[in-house]
């Protein structure tokens, strides 16, 4: 079954520990459910004393892969490899600069929640999560030319009161 898919995008990959514990009591406390098992490779970011005792004291389990067999860890492979293809498609299609990559990932993310089918459930990954259908009638093309409205009280009788922008992405929180 397909899961419904975060990404998150790091400077540094210590900065892992941190958002991975944020986002685990997130989805703990949003769904009333507790996390049994985290899966990852060997990668450091995953096996730190952070971490350890984090999964420890919430009784979360963890599972590696072996090193350097991402074929093991496939379920994630095959869903960033899509991730990417989308955002590539994305940015040649916008015809934006290659410095949008991250939002460009991001928007892929949300719209591909809302839009795929889970051949299982007949249902989009969305729909699992959150037990309803997703609105999606504000979609908007990647790239396309937008207005973004002014708020400062601070503006001059004749000044504009939007600027010209482009669409990049939807907010995560609203």
């Amino acid at each position: 079954m397909d899961l419904y898919d975060s990404v998150f995008f790091l400077s540094k990959k210590d900065e892992t520990p941190e958002i991975l514990k944020t986002y685990l009591l997130q989805i703990e406390n949003l769904f009333n459910l507790s996390v049994k098992t985290i899966r990852s490779d060997h990668g450091t970011e995953f096996k730190n004393a952070t971490l350890d005792s984090f999964c420890e004291s919430k009784g979360i389990s963890r599972q590696f892969s072996v090193p350097r067999t991402p074929q093991q860890n496939g379920v994630a492979e095959r869903t960033n490899r899509t991730l990417i293809e989308a955002a590539r498609t994305l940015i040649v299609d916008s015809k934006l600069s290659l410095t949008f990559w991250a939002e460009a990932v991001n928007t892929a993310c949300f719209v591909q929640n809302r839009v795929l089918i889970t051949k299982s459930c007949n249902k989009t990954p969305y729909e699992i999560m959150y037990k309803r259908k997703p609105v999606i009638d504000f979609f908007r093309k990647f790239g396309c030319v937008c207005t973004m409205l002014k708020t400062s009280d601070q503006l001059n009788k004749f000044e504009a009161k939007a600027d010209e922008c482009y669409f990049v992405g939807y907010s995560s929180n609203q």
